[in-house]
């Protein structure tokens, strides 16, 4: 199943809930927020109250991506944030297996992610225990950037990871994902687009979210 997740670092900020709304009307799967802590990566955003205020303005599923130096710390305030499905990174400080089984026992869908220089085999010995495995197509930190199609192998290798070991994981990319770049990932394995840029510019969110996906899909 393809799942759109726009992501609000391209949104209007003094909009925030508006925009949040209208991406869940315009048909949306879920909502991307990239938590940024200047440490991690060379940019701050928002934490974990202004998610929770935000909780209250639409019913999409938040699909929160920490790009943060120790995860593990903030996993309680994320979760009563309203965080439905919470993403780390493999080359942050906090503990793999820790951090995974710490969003798991919250009642919450831990996910994992991985910069463009890291090899995807690194993830290997996390795959059975996550539900979503996300690839930068991008370096993060900021949106906007072009994608990076040289990232596809890593995709590609997911894919074939989880049907030779059964599993379930959805293949989320975020990085310069738009109508020409969507039906590239989608063809090496993804199943989860984050869009930014490509949906909150555009003029009628419905549209360009059929747009993306129809794309993606070839039709």
């Amino acid at each position: 199943m393809l799942l759109i997740s726009p992501s609000v670092l391209a949104c209007d900020f003094s909009r925030l809930g508006e925009e949040a709304l209208a991406m869940q009307k315009a048909g949306a799967d879920m909502l991307h927020l990239d938590v940024m802590d200047g440490v991690f990566v060379p940019n701050i955003s928002f934490g974990a109250p202004v998610i929770k205020k935000l909780r209250a303005k639409t019913d999409l599923l938040f699909d929160v991506h920490l790009m943060i130096i120790d995860p593990i710390r903030y996993i309680d305030d994320f979760t009563d944030a309203g965080a439905g499905i919470i993403t780390f990174h493999l080359e942050s400080e906090s503990d793999t297996a820790k951090t995974i089984e710490k969003i798991r026992t919250n009642g919450v869908k831990p996910a994992i992610s991985i910069k463009p220089a890291t090899p995807v085999e690194s993830l290997l010995p996390y795959l059975k225990f996550v539900d979503m495995v996300l690839v930068m197509t991008v370096e993060p930190g900021f949106g906007g950037q072009s994608f990076m199609p040289d990232m596809m192998p890593k995709l590609e290798w997911l894919y074939n990871m989880r049907e030779q070991m059964g599993l379930l994981f959805d293949i989320q990319v975020d990085g310069g994902i738009d109508t020409k770049t969507a039906p590239i990932a989608c063809k090496n394995g993804a199943n989860n687009l984050v869009a930014g840029s490509a949906l909150f510019s555009q003029p009628n969110y419905t549209n360009a979210v059929a747009e993306i996906k129809a794309a993606a899909l070839g039709s």
